[in-house]
């Protein structure tokens, strides 16, 4: 009913007032697209610089984590200085980092650089789950989701956000739209095989992208009137791009999906589609180059965009009612300590032992948690830990999380496989099948009875039981191996003879580890040592004999890789009293001390130096005990062992240059590199002949071990060729 006013005596009827038009709800859906996912950055970018705004977002994998981002109030310069901040090779690494193993798995991985383990109980072993457990990645998200908790409403964000992933079990699309918004991400990426599956809410969750990779329905059920689509997949090759393996397969999983992207395509209003085509799934390191041109895409579309935008006013009321939802960044002050993933007492326990209360009632210090955290996996005990904040009877708390669904501290066994290949001439091939098992908790927590085997050039079987003396560092291991290995004689630079080196050996040790860096242990072995002709013309005659002796060993290791170390150094010293060996008339002491260390002045170089020295304090060496000079890194334009005596000295310097690189979970970099070296073994100081090398060539990591391909050159015109796979430095 409309009043009306007297005026003059004149009624007058009053215009009635316009009913404000409302406002259409956007959408904005983000597509999954691994690296290519950067573009949805410049495409939010857009968005902002001409008021548009978003309602709702909803996305999958890449999608969903710059989703959340953008729904939990970061701005597109954060998000942007974020992706050129993370080390993505840290975050996409598939182990934990040698600089972060514990001692014993420090020696693992110097055993077999490129490994394939296989884990379970008893003789029930399985290759694992995925190449990336997702630790370090995990850690980042849990670090920028922190200040929303572990039961958030995503509602309630500054701009509501639907995650969807899929249950591997029961095929289904799951909308992830509450709990834990770190866990939810790390679902939501969980592409198969590369990441671990996530088990959350009593689902096993991977990829979104699998079933529903651009979840346009989902942002129609939250509300949107329009939706607006960032579709960054890769699209379908022409004939040409079926010409290889990788080409077909890829291809493959596109027509298995695309299906479902058509669908999804067809409910959108505005498609932004950037051309990313020179780059791919695992492109992370082009965050800017993708970025901008998530921006070029949008901008194509600009006209049709501002149709949608807001005047000033109303944007900054938008901008306003977002920030009311903002959660500013925390540091919260536990009280207590919780564990969550797992009711394993021995998880828990080592869990609990490591943390040690630590953090509580004191300002959360998240980066020594994630250090923490990530020695615990470096243990190899844990595969992948996260952390949040919780709540419990009106305390704040600090949640550890474990996502394993197999819970690898309750594996008993493991067993790591590889290969080693040394070639230095077409008549000199090492080959070696190797293997190390290994029984975890054997007669009680912390006991380990590790078992090696080689063969081919080399045949080892050896065992050692290591058994831990309570919480002090000490340790008790006795051990046995039986050894035979090839080993050639030379005259004037040519092979003489081929001999057969065997040793049979049992002892104890015992020792200390002061930290997961170094170990000391003192030791007796008694055995029986035999050398036998293979080929050729003998030198001398068989030999044999009862050795025995007592050992001290001191190891150091602080290298940041088993494979290519960029940074740290090895140290590597013993000394040895023999009471008994074949040819010896007498007993003799000796010792021996090696290192490496290695140094990266930028990021595309490595300066590394190696040496060598060993002594038999002034007496003659019998056969067994001679050192051997020769080979790769022992002045490599020789024979392998060449040159034995009872002394030696060596040592070398050089630099490699890197010229190319991979993802770390895919293989690795390519370097490009050479050194120098030079060395005398010698039974008088005085009469020593030094002898010089040069060597230079390629070296690529991979999930195999390093691949090295190269030449060395000495004087006299001596040289080698090389070619090795497996331990390099």
């Amino acid at each position: 009913m409309v009043s009306t006013l007297s005026v003059f005596g004149q009624e007058i009827v009053p215009t009635p007032e316009k009913t404000p038009k409302k406002r259409p709800k956007i959408g904005l859906v983000l597509s999954g697209g691994g690296a290519r996912g950067f573009a949805h950055i410049g495409v939010i970018k857009v968005l902002e610089e001409n008021h548009i705004p978003v309602d709702y977002v909803a996305g999958a994998s890449m999608g969903a984590l710059v989703g959340a981002l953008y729904a939990t109030g970061r701005t597109p310069a954060q998000m942007e200085q974020l992706v050129e901040t993370l080390d993505w090779d840290n975050l996409l690494r598939g182990k934990p980092a040698f600089g972060e193993l514990n001692y014993r798995r420090k020696e693992d991985r110097r055993n077999l650089p490129g490994s394939i383990t296989l884990g379970g109980k008893g003789a029930r072993l399985n290759l694992p789950g995925s190449l990336n457990p997702g630790h370090e990645i995990g850690l980042a998200l849990d670090r920028l989701m922190l200040s929303y908790g572990t039961n958030t409403n995503f509602d309630d964000l500054p701009i509501p956000l639907r995650a969807v992933a899929t249950d591997l079990v029961s095929a289904e699309t799951v909308v992830l739209k509450s709990g834990s918004l770190s866990q939810a991400l790390r679902a939501t990426m969980a592409i198969p095989a590369v990441f671990a599956p996530v088990e959350l809410n009593g689902r096993i969750l991977a990829d979104g992208g699998i079933l529903n990779n651009i979840p346009t329905d989902v942002a129609k059920e939250m509300g949107a009137d329009i939706i607006l689509v960032v579709n960054i997949e890769t699209q379908l090759g022409d004939r040409s791009s079926l010409q290889d393996l990788v080409g077909i397969l890829g291809q493959t999983f596109y027509v298995v999906t695309v299906e479902n992207s058509r669908r999804s395509l067809r409910q959108a209003d505005i498609i932004v589609a950037p051309d990313l085509k020179n780059y791919g799934t695992f492109d992370f390191g082009a965050g800017k180059k993708i970025i901008e041109l998530g921006y070029q895409g949008a901008q194509t579309k600009v006209a049709l965009l501002k149709s949608l935008a807001l005047d000033d006013a109303e944007w900054e009321q938008h901008l306003a009612a977002r920030r009311t939802k903002s959660r500013p960044e925390i540091e919260p002050i536990p009280e207590f300590t919780a564990i969550e993933g797992t009711e394993n007492p021995k998880a828990k326990r080592a869990i609990g032992q490591k943390l040690d209360d630590k953090y509580e009632n004191k300002p959360l210090d998240e980066k020594a948690l994630a250090k923490d955290l990530t020695e615990l996996t470096g243990t190899e005990r844990f595969d992948n830990l996260g952390y949040g904040i919780t709540s419990r009877d009106g305390k704040t708390g600090l949640l550890v999380r474990l996502y394993d669904p197999r819970e690898r501290t309750a594996r008993t066994t493991v067993l790591e496989v590889g290969v080693d290949v040394n070639n230095s001439e077409t008549d000199d091939v090492n080959f070696n099948a190797r293997a190390r098992l290994t029984f975890f908790d054997i007669g009680g927590d912390g006991n380990e009875w590790r078992n090696d085997f080689s063969i081919g050039s080399r045949t080892l079987l050896a065992t050692e039981f290591y058994r831990p003396l309570g919480e002090s560092g000490f340790f008790a291991a006795p051990n046995a191996f039986y050894e035979d290995r090839k080993v050639n004689f030379y005259e004037d630079g040519d092979r003489l003879a081929e001999y057969s080196f065997r040793t049979a050996q049992a002892g104890i040790d015992f020792g200390y580890r002061a930290n997961r860096n170094s170990e000391l242990r003192l030791g007796y072995s008694i055995g029986h040592q035999k050398a036998s002709r293979r080929i050729g013309s003998p030198p001398f005659s068989d030999l044999s004999g009862k050795t025995s002796f007592a050992s001290l060993r001191w190891n150091y290791d602080t290298r940041d890789s088993a494979q290519v170390p960029t940074r740290g150094i090895e140290l590597r010293n013993s000394l040895n009293y023999y009471f008994d060996a074949p040819g010896a008339a007498n007993s003799f002491a000796q010792a021996e001390s090696r290192f490496n260390a290695f140094h990266s002045p930028d990021r595309k170089h490595i300066v590394f130096g190696f040496g060598g020295i060993g002594t038999t304090f002034g007496e003659t060496a019998p056969l067994f005990q001679q050192f051997a000079l020769g080979g790769l890194f022992n002045v490599g334009g020789y024979g392998n062992g060449e040159f034995r005596s009872g002394n030696y000295l060596n040592g070398g310097f050089g630099v490699l240059r890197e010229t190319f690189s991979a993802p770390a979970y895919i293989g690795g970099k390519l370097y490009l590199g050479g050194w120098y070296e030079a060395g005398s073994a010698f039974e008088n100081f005085s009469r020593a002949k030094y002898r010089q090398s040069v060597t230079g060539g390629a070296l690529l990591q991979t999930r195999i071990g390093p691949i090295f391909v190269g030449g060395s050159f000495a004087e006299g015109g001596r040289r080698k060729l090389y070619f090795s796979l497996g331990r390099f430095f």
